[in-house]
């Protein structure tokens, strides 16, 4: 017998829809109607909007938990867990610039038990590097920087169980024309980021099949009036997405309204490239290699001052394009779900209210806090 969600409105794809009901069927989201049977079970958010579950496709840790650590049981448990109170219902645990073997490690006990997840979805794995340039390292670790190799990409692949499904690189490195148009022929996205690169590398890099730009203007080369760079190049080529971190201290909302308006919100992926310390109080922490002190909103390298990655959650993100003016809530929300999601092709499994889909969604109130985080049709979060 299916049961019923009663909410003011909900954030489809397309728009809207206001008031009436939506169906939940063994844990599926059914059809949105305006009647129900007589009898029928209802959850009732009157004065609430539901939203799909949010996608957080750039991750590296949360809740103490650090995907390069390769703690698997705080992956599988703590992270996916913690992730629920972001509003976050499906993620990829994203790794850093690292040697070959702790990557081939990382990826294997991810690979062979990710479906073990408790609480949001792991639905693929993300190699933020190793195939970057120093210039424009942030946080990444030089000493593991390389050209990309397809023996090495064959071997992550093969341990992650073909679960590795998104790999960052820097355009200007050697050989990543032939290695973009093998690996995205077979589904896998190339992002790029952290990289020097010119606008006409980068225009290569895309028209060999990359489409993501990695967290837009940090770890890039910036736009000049002599060469547009990588920032340029993100702005100029159509049918790519940008990574976008919307915390006020990674990009100015000037220069994020500006990047909306330039790609259109249906090109932007909110994420939140969070570190160990999500969630958690300010203090010392690590990521990756290297010590990071946690405070006023922000993750820093100890040793430079440099960005470490954020504190962001999602749910705030999405929050704070609104309060900025610069996006509506069914932007901001798709931002934060079926964009990220369609930029490494997982909107076939989540990202979206849609008819037959996992019924992973999330509870709104008028300010866009979260209110409740649902999986599978059952509340697993209360706010």
């Amino acid at each position: 017998m299916p049961n019923y969600i009663k909410a003011d409105q909900f954030f489809y794809p397309h728009g809207v829809r206001r008031g009436g009901y939506l169906e939940l069927v063994d844990g599926k989201f059914g059809k949105h109607v305006e009647q129900i049977p007589e009898g029928a079970e209802v959850i009732d958010y009157t004065g609430y909007s539901i939203a799909p579950g949010l996608v957080d496709t750039h991750i590296h840790g949360f809740g103490g938990v650090d995907v390069m650590d390769n703690n698997i049981e705080g992956t599988l448990h703590t992270m996916s867990e913690g992730l629920l109170s972001t509003g976050v219902t499906s993620f990829l645990p994203t790794t850093l610039t690292s040697s070959y073997e702790q990557l081939l490690a990382v990826t294997e006990n991810i690979g062979a038990r990710y479906q073990e997840a408790s609480g949001a979805k792991i639905r693929g794995i993300y190699f933020e590097g190793p195939y970057f340039t120093e210039k424009y390292k942030g946080a990444q670790n030089p000493a593991y920087m390389k050209d990309p190799r397809m023996d090495e990409f064959r071997a992550w692949q093969k341990a992650a169980n073909g679960l590795l499904n998104k790999i960052a690189l820097a355009p200007e490195r050697e050989g990543v024309e032939n290695f973009v148009r093998t690996i995205t022929g077979e589904g896998v996205t190339v992002a790029l980021g952290h990289s020097n690169a010119t606008f006409d590398e980068a225009k290569k890099a895309v028209d060999a099949g990359a489409s993501v730009w990695v967290h837009a203007y940090n770890g890039m080369r910036g736009l000049t009036h002599r060469e547009l760079g990588m920032v340029g190049a993100m702005y100029e080529l159509p049918h790519t997405y940008a990574e976008l971190i919307c915390d006020g201290h990674h990009v100015d909302p000037k220069a994020c309204d500006i990047l909306l308006k330039q790609k259109g919100t249906e090109n932007i992926a909110l994420i939140t490239d969070c570190m160990t310390a999500g969630g958690l109080e300010d203090g010392d922490y690590m990521l990756g290699e290297f010590p990071v002190v946690v405070a006023n909103g922000t993750a820093r390298l100890k040793s430079t001052g440099n960005l470490a990655g954020s504190i962001l959650k999602l749910k705030d993100g999405l929050k704070n394009v609104v309060e900025w003016g610069i996006a509506n809530p069914h932007e901001a929300v798709m931002m934060a779900s079926l964009n990220p999601a369609k930029s490494v092709h997982i909107d076939d499994v989540c990202g979206q209210i849609r008819e037959g889909y996992d019924a992973d969604f999330i509870v709104l109130d008028k300010d866009l806090e979260l209110v409740a985080t649902y999986l599978d049709g059952v509340k697993r979060y209360q706010a």
